[in-house]
């Protein structure tokens, strides 16, 4: 019995996230997968093995996805492969340049995964041939100018057949929008005339609501270090600010035991109360008390002595604790490491937060290793525990995306290149100032809006 070869699909994809998704779901749908990081990779993987199809993000460095089309379309042994080019651009100039390079279809961002196949499968039924590519050059006219490019019948035919396609779903879901708008007009229209008779109703539950919210920022409040913490050989500093009532954003240093702290910074997505209902539910978990629900110490069942979760098995129990499918689509980011006083080892774990930061005593700052997937996005993630070794002087600092992505009132982030300099800056001054001058720059980075996303910043110096 003659087994038949599964479809070879190439991906060249920039976002480490977004290819994995797309490669599961390909796998899941019966092809054969190969990755690359950007255009010129993908380019050698095509070479070294022809794919059947190949799919390609715009918007990458070194080569763009044109320049990858480009390049498949001049080679004569991959010029009859099908290109999709992936791109949340949607400005018919783009579309031109995709026509231009010599691409058979173009989706834009974000698209559903089961149309991106139905698009595959489209161009694999009808494979280009030598016959149907003969090149013409035609001229199109886009708001006043002329373009010129050359691109075979098949590839003209493809490319603007998947463009309608995106541009009829653009228009179905406009088409919603404009119902639903509708039945909410009709609604708005009997909701106004009881509306008189809700007020004083409506004035007891936003009471009522502004009772639970601050209720809820204390239960938030929690789960923030205690004021008065003290940890023996070792200097801590924090600093937090909401940029709502609510907040997604949580830290905390956690002693463990006599010789160990736990340091975390968690960033649920999202603002407002469901964000907070899962920080809170995240939260309640992460205590150094050996219990049942605790999952930094556990109580050994033979000796009755608590023991020490190492950080990989703590995110891997989150991960497994809270998928996004059951959490409302919600997921959240954590840097969770556990210092050992005595030894002065570091054992880290980061899922998808923002790299930490080690300023060693006299030298310049440098960012920790290790990166990982958000916790909820995929199951069975194996998560990498990394090890630094500290000395006197030394300091750590760990934060919430919304330092380094603190936009100004122009747009432009705060970036790891202004939060090193800071660092560096105040490096002879207390850990205390060096959180605080950090924290003061971001704010002050944002005025005179103020912060976009919560702000969490925690930094511990080896006495």
């Amino acid at each position: 019995m003659t087994t038949l070869a599964k479809p070879y699909a190439l991906i060249a994809e920039d976002s480490r996230i977004q290819a994995k998704i797309l490669e599961n779901r390909l796998i899941q749908g019966g092809y054969e997968v190969a990755v690359a990081g950007d255009g010129g990779k993908a380019l050698e993987l095509a070479r070294q093995r022809k794919p059947d199809i190949i799919i390609s993000d715009i918007e990458m460095p070194r080569v763009t996805g044109y320049e990858f089309c480009r390049a498949v379309k001049q080679d004569p042994q991959l010029r009859h492969v099908p290109v999709i080019l992936l791109s949340t651009l949607a400005e018919p100039e783009d579309i031109i340049r995709g026509l231009d390079a010599g691409a058979d279809n173009y989706v834009t961002k974000p698209y559903d995964h089961n149309y991106l196949l139905s698009r595959i499968e489209a161009l694999l039924s009808t494979p280009i041939t030598a016959e149907s590519d003969q090149a013409t050059e035609i001229q199109v006219t886009l708001a006043g100018q002329k373009y010129r490019v050359k691109s075979g019948r098949q590839q003209v035919l493809n490319l603007l057949v998947s463009t309608f396609e995106n541009a009829v779903e653009k228009n179905r879901e406009l088409h919603r929008a404009n119902e639903q708008l509708t039945l909410a007009k009709e609604k708005l229209t009997q909701w106004n005339a009881q509306l008189e008779s809700l007020n004083g109703q409506l004035a007891k539950a936003n009471d009522r609501m502004s009772r639970d919210l601050a209720a809820a920022a204390r239960v938030q409040r929690s789960l923030l270090p205690d004021d008065q913490l003290q940890i023996s050989g070792v200097s801590i500093a924090w600093k937090y600010t909401p940029c709502e009532e609510l907040a997604g954003d949580f830290l905390n240093l956690v002693p463990l035991d006599d010789s160990h702290l736990a340091i975390f910074v968690v960033d649920v997505s999202g603002h407002g109360a469901a964000s907070s209902l899962l920080a809170v539910a995240v939260g309640r978990l992460l205590t150094g008390q050996a219990s049942a629900t605790s999952l930094l110490v556990r109580t050994d069942p033979l000796t009755g002595k608590p023991v020490i979760t190492p950080p990989a098995a703590v995110v891997s129990e989150l991960n497994r604790r809270f998928p996004m499918e059951s959490q409302a689509g919600l997921y959240f980011t954590i840097a969770y490491g556990v210092l050992s006083t005595k030894t002065r080892e570091f054992r880290y774990v980061s899922a998808g937060h923002p790299a930490g930061v080690h300023l060693p005593q006299g030298a310049a700052p440098t960012f920790l290793e290790g990166e990982g997937f958000p916790v909820g996005w995929l199951e069975d993630v194996d998560y990498d525990e990394q090890r630094i070794q500290l000395a006197p002087g030394d300091r750590l600092y760990f934060y919430s995306d919304g330092v380094n992505e603190a936009l100004s009132p122009s747009g432009e982030l705060y970036g790891g290149d202004r939060l090193l300099a800071n660092l560096t800056q105040y490096a002879g001054q207390p850990v205390a100032e060096g959180v605080t001058t950090l924290f003061q720059a971001t704010i002050d980075w944002s005025l005179p809006q103020g912060p976009h996303d919560d702000v969490s910043i925690v930094g511990i110096e080896i006495e």
